[in-house]
């Protein structure tokens, strides 16, 4: 209901008597008065954040956004991208805690030590990487999927879709992590590869290809999840970003494990080379890893810089 249904004399001689004193010349400016100039800028804000969130899948919060937003040479504040994405109703995506799909190896197989004692730090590429399994439900059935991390730079070196858990699902992400590392031309000597006490990562096939790669294994205290924080947190936001995100799941739900391959191929793509990570300043795993070469001098790192992309999938 607007003024001229009911009359704006009327509307203003009521809101008169309840104190409110609006003359009905001061509405009919306001209906023909031009659009302010932060109205106008707004708007502009408005196009842009949308676009920005549906290009990330969806799941930027404010902050993120704003630094997306800095980063194509949009200049706002932070506070402006919040009243604005509040005011859109546009919001990040929430993360759930999963549940543990690795399986114990009951103690039956010698285990590494953990070298990496709940401190997830590295100083350069390479030195350190943490694996895990997670899984997705499909209309077909179960269907897990494997990662490996660098946590240097948080890029997801290998992964692997699978409908069985066994060992050759964890051991085919490894073997794209060291094909990608490999194939730039980088020396994963000394590696330190850390993972729960999981069967799939015990194995006797999978502890031979790490020495075959001169890498060492580390592996957490048995049942403490907190051991392999890091890959597991890697899970989460996979489950959050992809698997339960609208815009990644098909209609009707994941129906088979060929879904689930084709989203974690192009979520992984995004998550390398575009998502901003806020643990290491908020730009892409690629792009820091391509800083990080591009920074270090000749006498310690002869090889050819990796250009932004490379050694990933």
């Amino acid at each position: 209901m607007d003024g001229r249904e009911v009359g704006v004399e009327s509307i203003c001689t009521v809101l008169k008597k309840a104190g409110v004193q609006i003359a009905p010349s001061g509405y009919y400016a306001s209906k023909t008065r031009a659009p302010s100039a932060r109205a106008i800028r707004d708007a502009e804000l408005v196009t842009d954040i949308k676009v920005a969130h549906k290009a990330n899948l969806g799941v930027y919060g404010a902050r993120k956004i704003h630094a997306e937003l800095n980063r194509e040479g949009v200049k706002v504040a932070r506070c402006t991208v919040e009243r604005l994405m509040r005011q859109e109703g546009l919001r990040g995506i929430s993360r759930e805690k999963t549940r543990k799909t690795t399986i114990g190896d009951g103690g039956e197989t010698e285990r590494p030590e953990d070298l990496v004692n709940r401190k997830f730090v590295a100083t350069g590429p390479n030195q350190l990487w943490v694996a895990d399994l997670t899984y997705v439900r499909t209309h077909a059935g179960w269907t897990y999927a494997a990662f490996v991390l660098d946590v240097f730079s948080r890029m997801i070196v290998g992964w692997q879709v699978s409908t069985s858990l066994r060992t050759d699902l964890a051991l085919d992400a490894l073997d794209m992590g060291l094909w990608n590392r490999q194939r730039a031309g980088r020396d994963v000597t000394g590696l330190v590869h850390h993972s729960d006490r999981g069967v799939q990562y015990r194995a006797i096939r999978y502890t031979e290809r790490l020495a075959e790669a001169e890498a060492v294994a580390s592996v957490g205290s048995r049942g403490d999840s907190y051991d392999n924080a890091m890959a597991e947190a890697l899970n989460s936001l996979f489950k959050a970003e992809c698997i339960r995100n609208p815009i990644m799941r098909p209609k009707g739900g994941w129906k088979n494990v060929t879904d689930v391959e084709i989203a974690v191929a192009e979520y992984v793509d995004w998550f390398n080379h575009r998502r901003l990570h806020g643990e290491i300043g908020l730009v892409p795993p690629a792009e820091f890893e391509a800083n990080h070469w591009a920074g270090v001098t000749p006498e310690h790192y002869p090889e050819t810089p990796v250009p932004t992309g490379a050694g990933s999938t």
